[in-house]
């Protein structure tokens, strides 16, 4: 028997973070864009029913915008990412282990809670969650991962089931499992599901009935793990400690196009400086950087041209200077003028933990340039992002990203905190 794993998920994330602090936003149609407020990244209920999509560009929307009052909003990031935290923190008393999948996803190990009803269970979670944020969620109960996905999207789709499905009873199992298109089942890319629609293999019960050999031959190993957790066969467990990343990217597009070099190396620079964040916050070093750029690929009637180039780091580091300057030769090598860029970024890879990376035959001890580092994040983590930076970064920032709708960082701004009027 296998352990019960649930996945809570929070619905429509990012506008129910926007709606915990502004109760204007409630029960009216809300749409909150991409960077650059470019397109539609998150709907809520209201602005589903008036068909809006996933990806719809905001000014092909404008008519509607004004034809039904839409609330457009620019992505608040920092916002959300809180929200998240104080999401887990009301969990943290209902399971034994978290593995964190998304922003608005994480499963739980519910181990050392079988012998509750486990639906209740999966209700005082959610009613603990909606106190402690205003946030409501869903919740999928299953014997693996895959079926908990399954039992989630039965929970958000199905009223009946009052929020909470619980798939270890074999008749709901079945009775869901019948109805959920094989594309809609977690793990089945569009080529898969193509592939198995050919087949006639159309739902998730078909799948999971489908002989593991041929799985095998349509999918690789991927997918005949993935039927084999249909059939209640666990082949994910549940991560506690998150995998070691092999690689990260700190990318960004451009609020105003770039046409000058000291301006594309500002973006860059504050990139590197990102990335060498990240890297020491995850104890790791990087092997290898590359930095890119790029024109508006969706302007063919303007001079296009997209460059990247790779700087090997010897020693491997995570130092944000010689990131910087390992972005800027990479650019040098690559600039070309007559160009309009709307977009760069850098890619760090071959990472290992820093107490793992291998030595160089002269290299010496630097501590103070790691002492450096660690004053650096410590202003910045103290006294808010880039109150520290270095002079390549620039002050003005043309580059910088478009958010002209963005909310107050109600939760992390001691300035933004919002105030009650007696």
């Amino acid at each position: 028997m296998t352990t019960p794993i649930a996945l809570i998920d929070c619905n429509s994330y990012y506008v129910s973070c926007e709606r915990a602090f502004d109760a204007s936003l409630k029960d009216v149609p809300v749409v909150v864009l991409s960077n650059n407020d470019g397109c539609v990244i998150a709907r809520s209920a209201e602005s589903k029913a008036l068909g809006i999509k996933m990806g719809d560009p905001i000014h092909h929307l404008r008519d509607m915008v004004r034809r039904h009052g839409i609330r457009v909003l620019s992505s608040n990031y920092t916002l959300y990412g809180d929200m998240q935290r104080r999401v887990i923190a009301a969990c943290e008393a209902f399971a034994r282990d978290f593995e964190i999948y998304s922003i608005d996803e994480t499963f739980l190990d519910l181990a050392g809670f079988e012998d509750r009803d486990l639906v209740a269970h999966a209700q005082a979670m959610r009613n603990q969650v909606q106190q402690w944020t205003t946030i409501p969620t869903c919740v999928g109960i299953a014997g693996t991962k895959t079926l908990a996905k399954l039992a989630n999207r039965a929970a958000k789709t199905d009223p009946r089931f009052g929020g909470v499905a619980d798939l270890r009873d074999d008749a709901v199992r079945r009775k869901v499992m019948d109805v959920i298109e094989v594309g809609d089942v977690w793990g089945v890319g569009r080529a898969t599901a193509t592939k198995l629609l050919d087949l006639d293999i159309r739902t998730a019960a078909a799948l999971r009935d489908m002989p593991m050999k041929q799985a095998r031959a349509v999918g690789t190993v991927v997918l005949e793990r993935l039927v084999a957790e249909l059939r209640g066969e666990a082949a994910n467990a549940v991560e506690a400690i998150e995998p070691q990343r092999k690689g990260m990217a700190v990318t960004r597009s451009f609020g105003t196009p770039v046409t000058r070099f000291d301006h594309l190396m500002g973006a860059l620079t504050e990139y590197a400086m990102r990335a060498g964040e990240k890297l020491r916050a995850h104890g790791l070093v990087a092997g290898r950087l590359t930095a890119f750029f790029h024109t508006n690929r969706h302007r063919p009637d303007r001079p296009q041209y997209a460059a990247s180039r790779a700087v090997t780091l010897h020693p491997m580091t995570a130092d944000s200077l010689k990131l910087i300057a390992a972005a800027r030769r990479g650019a040098e090598r690559a600039w070309r003028d007559g160009y309009a860029f709307t977009k760069a970024g850098v890619i760090l890879e071959n990472l290992v933990a820093s107490e793992l990376r291998p030595r160089t035959l002269f290299e010496e001890p630097d501590d103070r340039r790691a002492r450096l580092m660690s004053a650096l994040d410590e202003i910045n983590g103290r006294f808010g992002k880039w109150s520290a930076v270095t002079a390549s970064q620039g002050f003005k920032r043309e580059w910088k990203l478009r958010a002209d709708s963005r909310s107050p960082a109600w939760t992390t701004r001691l300035s933004d905190l919002p105030l009650v009027k007696t």
